[in-house]
């Protein structure tokens, strides 16, 4: 199954890119920025399916996490970030304005506001995977018990594929935003068609969307 689900996977990218290469709505820079992060969380998408196939669980974790990061910030940049947070991050990159974008909002400050202010759907599909998920990132994240066990007992292939089902899942939730960004909404639609298509190839769900 492992070997399949990576080619279903990377056959499903492949049309799910053609989708969403599209203008953006306009040149603002809450949308340019927001887009850059979509485009950030699909390359840690690649990369993850990439290192699992090489049969490198822990480092396809990191990965699977750091995803998932740029994935709430694209969207919290979109619908709850202020104007000044926004300026932190739109600007040249020198040792000030690195250190100023180190005072942003983490992951769960980010929830919290997206809470708030984001369309009800794109923050539940959010919080459903923090819920489910997080602890274990963390903890593969910071050599925690999880890397540990795994290393040292091996990798059971269910685990690799249910990773790379929650990769697909997060790429889709990405593909869903950056159609927000386009202006063309309806393509959501075309988007869900999609990943139906390929139902084996996703978290439990979507697959079930």
């Amino acid at each position: 199954m492992t070997s399949n689900l990576f080619i279903k996977s990377d056959e499903f990218a492949k049309y799910l890119i053609s989708i969403i290469d599209l203008p953006l709505f306009d040149s603002s820079p809450r949308l340019l920025l927001s887009n850059v992060l979509c485009s950030i969380s699909l390359e840690h998408w690649h990369a993850c399916r990439d290192i699992l196939q090489s049969n490198m669980l822990i480092s396809g974790v990191v990965i699977h996490r750091a995803q998932f990061e740029a994935l709430l910030r694209a969207i919290w940049i979109l619908y709850a970030a202020s104007d000044e947070q926004l300026r932190k991050l739109d600007v040249a990159l020198t040792i000030v304005t690195e250190q100023g974008a180190k005072n942003l909002p983490q992951v769960n400050d980010m929830m919290n506001s997206l809470q708030k202010t984001a369309p009800q759907n794109a923050y539940e599909a959010l919080n459903r995977f923090k819920d489910s998920s997080w602890k274990a990132l963390n903890s593969y994240v910071h050599s925690g018990i999880h890397p540990i066990k795994r290393h040292s007992e091996g990798y059971p292939s269910i685990l690799i594929e249910n990773i790379v089902r929650n990769a697909n899942g997060l790429a889709v939730m990405s593909a869903m935003h950056m159609a927000i960004l386009t202006g063309m909404q309806p393509l959501q639609k075309e988007i869900l068609s999609l990943a139906s298509e390929y139902p084996n190839c996703m978290p439990q769900p979507l697959s079930q969307t």
